[in-house]
């Protein structure tokens, strides 16, 4: 009977053990991996779009194995966007989130990773419920205003102001073009990292420390190609370093490494031939991609100049 008792006791600490590592694992994607392979593993986000090539859609991979996993965050994945996480992980993190992603997504491919947590910076996140189903695609984005009630109106425009960031745009009954880039970043309704939550606000219009770096700078005398570069970055380059090219909007606060900060530049500091190479090969180790598959030699040239207007110290 002792041998039996003890036997249970050692098989109910291994499945507490593993249920331990298991959390773990999932507050290590949620803190670090969602936002390029997504709540539920399956690549959809915004930030997916933007990366080639893509990041890896877990629910697709049926063979992908923990060491290949392991492999690839203690390594990176060269070529892509997928850094190395050696040094930011431990050992029995990256181990803890390797099996998380094969079980939860690989094999069950289960829905989400309950991220919106008040730890994650969701406090009160069931008070959003009317957003709810555009975000699960039980509504779509399109349906004739009129067909929807009130409470459904007011759930749209708040996915459309403050979760579309993330969920990406949902689903829509006639799908149109892929999407339309705009540089925006959503705060977490004015959560800061360190500080008390903030009370219960409408997300439609609360601020955040995050937003006044969304505002562009405005420059009167700038040339043709300076022109050309601010409509360029505007529209591509200030989604992670900030409209005022500070890195400092959610966005660029969030990765890991963060976003750089091109007002800490100078002309001496960073020669435009290096930031337009730069801009069009990337930069290993971070969320930089190359853009030559999307920017011409010359539509580089252009952003280079304009940052180096705009935001360079001179």
């Amino acid at each position: 009977m002792k041998r039996v008792a003890a036997l249970l006791l050692a098989a109910a600490a291994s499945l507490a053990h593993a249920g331990d590592a298991h959390e773990l694992g999932r507050r290590v994607y949620n803190a670090r991996c969602y936002f390029c392979h997504g709540y539920s593993g399956d690549a959809k986000t915004v930030a997916a779009a933007m990366l080639n090539p893509a990041p890896r859609d877990f629910t697709a991979a049926r063979g992908l194995d923990e060491a290949r996993i392991v492999a690839a965050l203690r390594s990176g994945r060269p070529g892509s966007a997928m850094a190395s996480f050696e040094g930011l992980l431990s050992e029995a993190e990256m181990h803890a989130v390797a099996g998380f992603v094969r079980r939860e997504f690989v094999l069950a491919r289960r829905p989400n990773t309950a991220y919106h947590t008040p730890e994650n910076g969701w406090p009160g996140h069931a008070r959003h419920a009317a957003a709810f189903p555009f975000a699960r695609g039980e509504i779509a984005l399109d349906v004739p205003a009129e067909t929807l009630s009130p409470a459904q109106q007011r759930g749209r425009r708040l996915f459309l102001t403050a979760c579309i960031s993330c969920h990406d745009r949902s689903r829509a009954t006639d799908p149109g073009p892929a999407w339309a880039a705009r540089p925006v970043s959503y705060p977490r309704l004015g959560f800061v990292p360190g500080q008390a939550s903030a009370p219960p606000v409408d997300a439609v219009s609360s601020a955040s420390v995050y937003a006044m770096h969304e505002v562009a700078p405005r420059f009167a005398g700038l040339t043709r190609q300076q022109r050309r570069g601010e409509a360029l970055f505007q529209a591509n380059c200030a989604f992670c370093h900030a409209a005022d090219g500070s890195g400092r909007n959610w966005i660029g606060q969030f990765m890991e490494p963060k976003a750089r900060d091109l007002t800490q530049y100078s002309a001496a500091t960073m020669p435009r031939a290096r930031l337009v190479q730069t801009i069009l090969d990337g930069l290993p180790g971070t969320s930089m991609p190359a853009w030559r598959a999307v920017l011409t030699r010359a539509e580089a040239e252009a952003v280079a100049a304009y940052a180096e207007r705009a935001f360079f110290r001179h």
